[in-house]
């Protein structure tokens, strides 16, 4: 009987024959609609009528309108941007990442890389907030409130060899120009075995989802109480690689960036799925197919603020991860919405 159940997880995990020729985006189901041909890491507005997301990385911030499908570049009238990703604040400000000058693509993503804020009226300068950051960063829907992560890449002097740290902090507009305040730092990792990255606010901005990077191009979703400290696997799957990212309403589930369909192991052949978040590590709903084609694969999902629809992008399994070829809405009441 163990034979036999072990034999039902393998197929359910492996493809049943070989990868499909094409691309999925010429085979798209009723509820998943492009709505651009070029960018990568979308997010949603707050009102959830736009769409901010990057050209490429290391290049320039632009925004989508959900109605009129109008695109403009928020951030073209930069000499030499190089930003990495834009994210909307509640007060709709831009928050912005990226190194304050381009030196190559390993020196300006894992060690320059700082936060900056863009106005919602497009005034400029960037605001340089004078922190930088490993990664991504997580943004409150509620709050003025922010938390990333920290390793000696960034900070060689404070954060020893192998560790992680995450952070916690406000958004004060002291006199009009915003800065970081209440910085608190909530969790540390010693040891490379999980590297950590912030990824989103839940349960009233009290708990934190954040990914644990381990070796073997593996991940696990991991939980944080910021009142205790206690710390929850939610994945529970030490053998696949499972990334969250957009967080559900309610912060019963997230979204997963994970190669559990078994077409290809590690962070290069990643679907979308949706993950309870009960601690069972057994919840898991695909909710994309882009890895049933040869060559690609589908990243970097957020939810909208209601849970209607999710944006995310088409990606090649070539390609670092965040490297995306446009920008996709997943309509979760099945249908596409009319134009």
């Amino acid at each position: 009987m163990r034979h036999i159940f072990l034999l039902a997880v393998v197929a359910a995990a492996y493809p049943a024959g070989p990868l499909k020729k094409g691309s999925p985006l010429e085979a798209l189901p009723p509820h998943i609609e492009q709505i651009s041909w070029f960018g990568e890491r979308a997010d949603f507005s707050p009102d959830n009528r736009r769409i901010a997301f990057m050209a490429k990385s290391f290049g320039d911030a632009f925004e989508i309108d959900l109605a009129t499908r109008r695109t403009c570049c928020l951030t073209c009238s930069i000499p030499g941007a190089a930003f990495l990703r834009v994210q909307y604040l509640v007060n709709g400000d831009y928050l912005i990442n990226g190194p304050e000058k381009f030196q190559d693509i390993r020196v300006s993503r894992r060690q320059d890389s700082e936060l900056w804020i863009l106005r919602r009226d497009g005034k400029l300068p960037l605001i340089q907030l004078n922190q930088r950051l490993s990664e991504g960063t997580a943004v409150s829907k509620r709050a003025l409130r922010i938390a990333w992560s920290n390793t000696e890449g960034q900070y060689p002097a404070e954060v020893p060899k192998g560790h992680s740290r995450l952070y916690v902090a406000d958004l004060e507009y002291a006199g009009g120009a915003p800065r970081l305040a209440n910085k608190k730092q909530v969790l540390e990792s010693t040891t490379p075995e999980c590297r950590m990255e912030a990824q989103d606010f839940y349960d009233n901005d009290t708990k934190l989802i954040y990914t644990c990077y381990k070796p073997g191009d593996k991940a696990e979703v991991m939980g944080v109480d910021l009142k205790t400290g206690k710390t929850t696997n939610f994945s529970l799957s030490p053998q696949t690689y499972n990334e969250p990212e957009g967080i559900f309403p309610g912060g019963q589930h997230t979204l997963v960036e994970a190669d559990r369909q078994g077409n290809g192991a590690g962070s290069r052949h990643v679907d979308i799925w949706k993950l309870k978040l009960d601690g069972a590590g057994k919840d898991f709903q695909r909710l994309t197919h882009f890895t049933d084609y040869e060559g690609f694969k589908s990243s970097n999902p957020v939810i909208s603020t209601d849970g209607k629809m999710m944006a995310f992008q088409a990606a090649m399994t070539k390609d670092e991860a965040g490297v995306g070829y446009g920008i996709l809405l997943y309509y979760f009441d099945k249908v596409r919405r009319p134009r």
